[in-house]
């Protein structure tokens, strides 16, 4: 079969081997793509009108498969002035306020054609129609055929895509315009891109149509399915221009009673259950406790075995031995009569008694005393203090639990009487509260519990840490050195649930009672903690060795070494969504009263998702007055470059001291992992601080970002942003990138080192130091010469120095 090519008896061209050629992978269209038009898909004629009629020529054929074959063709070189168009039918849009449409065209070069053309063009425009024609652009062969490809049968196709939008009606028209080319229009496709339809983290998405500008995100909510509800804040993503599902925030998790296996919610078994939202698995039912249907959320206890409805979940029960009541007597000038009731039914003979009092607010330091009796008088009281009196019961089987509290106020006489258990004599405000571990707790709102204030630090331990049977775990790799010992990898495999990947940290050989307290302190805390963006605890070795901490597997370990092997590799947003992930982490934290003290870019982790959590906790930090300020701990010393002013100078940490630290964090990830401050010493570190100096904005930082920075640096610690309006600024700047295209001024960021760093030296300035001596004053003086070559010979042509 033969279509002309070309008119006026130029030549006639066999096409049927190039729709083939033209028509591979017409199907194979992505699923975020959505097609308005396909010219190759049309059954019957296309049906667009030429003007003139004589101008671009329709040509209607069948390939081998007899799959009909579309193509305009229009070849009016031998005439001078051509302006042939051709428009096609109207498009709806469905909604789409951007679309691509994509070229296949060939077209031949104008050297080829014989002598004696009026005209020759390389080149065809494109035009839209809403209300009225505008051009979209000049449309250019990368590839252009001649007579001898002809004869050769050798055919170079061309695929153009350009983008339209933003359109505001509901559909367009388009045209082409020929000027005097030898070209053939072989396919014409107009699609839109969408993203798809996803279910992520136990949420679905839906199929969401993009924005219309090009850098614009539309933030989704996600809905939770089966038998899931969302953690903390409900799961979100944000659609690109590209159809690309961004930045995941939040998520969903099983609802108490079931558990997530293999991307589903699954019941849990007889004998097991799972009451939190914050725990991920089913528990199987703690000692003397059974659950005798599938999805419960809680154990009952067997027949003759009790606990309190206070106690945790995964507590075992016991026969009873608390006291359950707690009276005050006659009082003193500087003493007061306790009195208690015996157990109801205590778990054998009673031994002894056990009262445990302290200052409010000053747990840390407490006394106990104990008694044969069910009565004491304590002495050596402060007059207007406050004190917590707690009585624990000791059998055979050992000590029963400080459930029951006393907290009386010791003015001068006058008491003011509060108690744990007798709601008649609370106040209103009283009723809200309980008492744990000498710790004031709200219902519904959890607190962190410093593990030091545990007399016996193992039962910390197995109160927050789930014991895990070494059969279960296996080490396949070391990946690591830690403080204590190796840390590896490798599955864990705990009954009736998937297998997973986890890190393993060792305790080696020979170690002492202290250094095991030591190692098992950061299970301890990690243990309490439960959220998307902090490391999660799977559980501990302790009745075997070595003795472990099992964490959950970051796959691209920490943050910092990332980011310098992957420099320049991410766009603005992804680094914005990590900042986000470790934000809001830290919210968690400072919501629960925690304050980290060593938040660096070395201690977020980073997983095959890009999730960044916060880890490395439990260090104990004590400032010495050593050279470089630093801050010693059981690992080696913090460089204080992290840490705040008031940290330093009066160990003063707050979460506002952890904000600073965000802020630094902010730097390096912007910098992909620079380290902060170069190569300055500690005490050049803390000396600039001091006097105002800040680090500059990284190269290519936004604006906005780099003002985050600088809120988090600020010197009076209450006009530095919550953690909780990071993360909501933070959301903002993800919903409108826009906001983030404004970059900080590279051209003068050297000028601006110069100025801030000559100013804190105090006693030179920039116009009496050369080149070297700056150079030298920032630990960069290896770079002298080469500053030389290049023609920076004083402090006026650095001044002038631009990025490039």
């Amino acid at each position: 079969m033969q279509s002309r090519w070309w008119s006026c008896g130029i030549r006639l061209v066999t096409w049927t081997w190039v729709w083939s050629l033209a028509l591979l992978g017409v199907w194979c269209i992505p699923a975020n793509e959505v097609n308005l038009l396909d010219s190759r898909s049309v059954m019957g004629d296309l049906g667009w009108v030429a003007y003139p009629k004589n101008g671009w020529e329709e040509i209607g054929e069948v390939d081998e498969n007899y799959a009909p074959i579309h193509t305009y063709q229009v070849c009016r070189v031998m005439e001078q002035n051509q302006n042939n168009w051709l428009h096609t039918n109207w498009i709806l849009t469905e909604g789409a306020q951007r679309v691509f449409i994509e070229l296949k065209f060939t077209l031949r070069d104008c050297n080829s054609l014989p002598g004696g053309v009026g005209t020759c063009k390389e080149t065809f425009n494109m035009a839209m129609k809403e209300s009225r024609y505008i051009k979209i652009d000049t449309i250019a062969a990368d590839e252009s055929f001649t007579e001898l490809d002809l004869g050769d049968r050798v055919m170079k196709l061309n695929t153009e895509v350009r983008d339209l939008g933003p359109l505001t009606r509901k559909g367009f028209y388009l045209a082409f315009q020929d000027l005097g080319a030898c070209i053939a229009l072989v396919s014409v496709r107009v699609f839109y891109k969408r993203c798809p339809f996803l279910v992520k983290s136990l949420a679905e998405f839906p199929d969401t149509i993009p924005g219309s500008e090009a850098s614009q995100l539309v933030e989704v909510v996600g809905r939770c399915v089966n038998n899931s509800l969302p953690l903390y804040e409900p799961p979100r993503m944000h659609c690109s221009t590209e159809g690309e599902w961004l930045v995941p925030i939040g998520k969903c998790v099983c609802q108490p009673g079931f558990e997530e296996i293999n991307g589903s919610c699954q019941v849990c078994k007889v004998g097991f259950y799972r009451s939190l939202l914050e725990s991920l698995a089913c528990s199987k039912c703690p000692p003397h406790s059974v659950a005798r249907q599938m999805g419960a959320t809680a154990c009952s206890c067997e027949d003759g075995y009790y606990k309190l409805d206070s106690d945790p979940s995964n507590m075992a029960c016991t026969p009873p031995s608390p006291v359950s009541v707690v009276r005050k007597g006659h009082t003193g000038k500087s003493s007061i009569a306790l009195s208690w009731a015996e157990p109801d039914r205590p778990n054998g003979i009673i031994l002894e008694y056990e009262i445990k009092y302290f200052e409010k607010e000053q747990d840390s330091s407490y006394t106990i005393i104990k008694s044969k009796d069910t009565e004491m008088v304590v002495e050596g009281l402060k007059p207007s203090s406050a004190y917590i009196f707690q009585v624990r019961a000791r059998t055979s089987a050992g000590y029963g639990h400080f459930d029951m509290t006393l907290t009386l106020m010791f003015l001068d006489h006058f008491f003011l009487r509060r108690c744990g258990y007798s709601k008649a004599k609370q106040d209103p405000e009283e009723e809200k509260m309980h008492f744990h571990n000498g710790h004031i707790k709200f219902p519904g709102v959890r607190t962190y519990i410093d593990p030091l204030t545990y007399e016996d630090p193992n039962q910390a331990v197995h109160e927050f840490a789930q014991e895990i049977d070494v059969s279960y775990i296996s080490i396949e790799r070391i990946i690591g050195a830690g403080e204590f010992g190796e840390v590896c990898s490798g599955p864990l495999r705990l009954p009736g649930k998937r297998e997973i990947q986890v890190a393993i940290k060792t305790l080696k050989a020979g170690y002492t009672e202290q250094q095991r307290r030591d190692f098992l302190w950061e299970a301890s805390i990690m243990g309490q903690f439960n959220h998307p963006n902090i490391i999660r605890l799977e559980g501990v070795v302790t009745k075997s060795k070595p003795v472990m901490i099992i964490t959950e597997y970051m796959e691209n370990g920490s943050l910092d070494t990332f980011l310098k092997k992957n420099d320049g590799q991410f766009t603005v947003i992804q680094l914005v969504g990590m900042l986000r992930g470790i934000a809001s982490g830290m919210r968690y934290l400072s919501d629960m009263g925690y304050v980290h003290r060593d938040l660096a870019a070395r201690n977020i982790l980073v997983n095959s998702n890009l999730v960044c959590k916060v880890s490395d906790f439990g260090l104990s930090r004590v400032l010495e007055d050593d050279p470089e300020a630093a801050y010693t701990t059981r690992g080696g010393k913090i460089p204080i470059r992290w840490t705040a002013p008031e940290a330093i100078a009066y160990r003063k940490f707050t979460s506002a001291s952890d904000v600073w630290s965000y802020g630094i964090v902010m730097w390096e990830v912007m910098s992909y992992g620079e380290r902060p401050y170069w190569e300055m010493s500690n005490q050049d570190v803390i000396k600039a601080v001091e006097e105002s100096y800040r680090l500059p904005g990284p190269m290519d930082c936004p604006e906005a970002l780099y003002h985050l920075m600088m809120d988090c640096w600020q010197r009076e610690r209450s006009n530095r942003p919550k953690f909780d309006e990071i993360v909501c600024l933070l959301d903002k700047f993800i919903r409108n990138p826009s906001s983030l295209k404004k970059l900080v001024n590279s051209s003068h960021r050297v000028s601006n080192l110069l100025v801030e760093h000559a100013s804190v030296e105090g006693n030179c300035s920039t116009r009496s130091q050369t080149v070297g001596e700056w150079l030298d004053s920032i630990k960069m003086g290896r770079y002298t010469e080469l500053f030389m070559e290049g023609g920076y010979s004083s402090l006026e042509t650095v001044a002038q120095m631009t990025s490039e």
